[in-house]
């Protein structure tokens, strides 16, 4: 599939680049001669590489990092954390887009999907059924969450527990309605829980409410509620809501907070286990070309429950985890980000165990990044 779509995408970044109008004859052209502006090129391309390193301290000999930690989950290693290419279009009446990817970040977070699937980053087709509104059906980014699956876009080089537990990509349909500027309202029919292919006979539904209020305040409010497990296994009810603001004080110090809360139904009629986490970020620039940001973080989770690799049972610990991290980024151009992060977790053993330590209880690394985007 892969070798198919690559060559159809270069075709139309081309063809992109390529349609643009000669200048008019300013010379002879009177005021009332003037020919109206031509309209901008709906078709647009885009591409993104995060090559990194990181180093964890205390490690077993192994190249992985714990198994919740889906992006930059190598270690000791030169490695590419997601390359994406891909192509957009919008006439402001139809839409559409699709991209391919690749890197640890998909072999982690795409495991379970099929070959076929596991590449596609984004492949979605649009249209306004009227003014101010949009329905789009297919492969998209995820409604939920401060943090996106492109590093350079992100305030800090690695994702937070939160991120890293819930979904980065979902697969469905979704309307979109913008009432105001200000107001971004979006309902979604999903078919799971960062799935794209369909997993049992339910649907999963999800809201998405963004408010603007100034140029210096945004709040989201995203929601999730769906019945979670393969057919012919056991199957629960998953209630989800993520909740996050950004505030620019000023035009240097920017702050968000987030904190994500959920439940799901266990074997145990009538009782469900539940999650809440949440983080503080706190952005700085230093200079023109340099940034800082510092994070702090907590996640809990009753009996492990939605950690990776972790099956609740009657007897299972509590997930509970939290820390730090220093974010240093330097951007020698504007597509250009050169960062470096050290981050530390603390938690109740077994939650970083190692092979050669089965009751360790912190963890920390250094991580560094060069990332382009285009």
């Amino acid at each position: 599939m892969k070798h198919l779509l690559l060559p159809f995408l270069l075709a139309l970044a081309a063809a992109a680049q390529g349609q643009t109008s000669p200048a008019p004859d300013t010379a002879r052209t009177t005021p009332a001669q003037t020919p109206a502006a031509a309209a901008p090129n709906p078709l647009s391309y885009y591409g993104a590489v995060d090559a990194y390193y990181g180093y964890d301290f205390g490690n077993d000999g192994s190249n992985f990092r714990p198994d919740f930690l889906y992006s930059h989950n190598r270690q000791n290693e030169f490695s590419v954390n997601q390359a994406v290419v891909g192509v957009r279009y919008n006439n402001d009446r139809v839409r559409g887009a699709i991209g391919l990817h690749a890197g640890s970040y998909v072999d982690a977070n795409y495991g379970s999907e099929d070959l076929t699937m596991r590449h596609l980053y984004e492949a979605y087709a649009g249209f306004r059924p009227f003014k101010k509104a949009w329905l789009d059906a297919g492969i998209f980014t995820s409604h939920i969450g401060f943090e996106s699956a492109i590093s350079k876009e992100n305030w800090t080089l690695t994702r937070s527990l939160m991120a890293d537990n819930s979904p980065y990509y979902e697969a469905g349909a979704r309307f979109t309605y913008e009432p105001d500027p200000k107001l971004t309202l979006t309902a979604l029919v999903l078919n799971g829980w960062q799935i794209i292919r369909e997993s049992n006979e339910n649907k999963a539904l999800g809201t998405q409410i963004q408010w603007k209020p100034s140029a210096k305040l945004l709040l989201n409010s995203s929601t999730f509620v769906g019945i979670e497990g393969p057919t012919g296994t056991a199957q629960y009810r998953r209630y989800f809501h993520d909740f996050y603001l950004t505030y620019a004080a000023t035009d240097r110090l920017s702050v968000a907070g987030v904190f994500d809360v959920g439940k799901q139904a266990t074997a145990v009629y009538g009782k469900h286990d539940t999650w809440h986490t949440g983080a503080a970020f706190v952005r700085y620039k230093l200079a023109d070309r340099w940034a800082a940001t510092a994070r702090a973080e907590y996640y809990y989770a009753e009996r492990g429950v939605v950690i990776r690799g972790i099956t609740p049972n009657p007897g299972s610990p509590d997930f509970r985890a939290g820390g730090g991290s220093l974010n240093l980024d330097y951007a020698p151009a504007p597509n250009v980000l050169l960062r470096l992060e050290g981050r530390y977790l603390r938690g109740r053993a077994p939650v970083f165990q190692r092979a050669d330590d089965p009751t360790a209880d912190s963890y920390g690394n250094l991580t560094s990044s060069l990332a382009i985007s285009f």
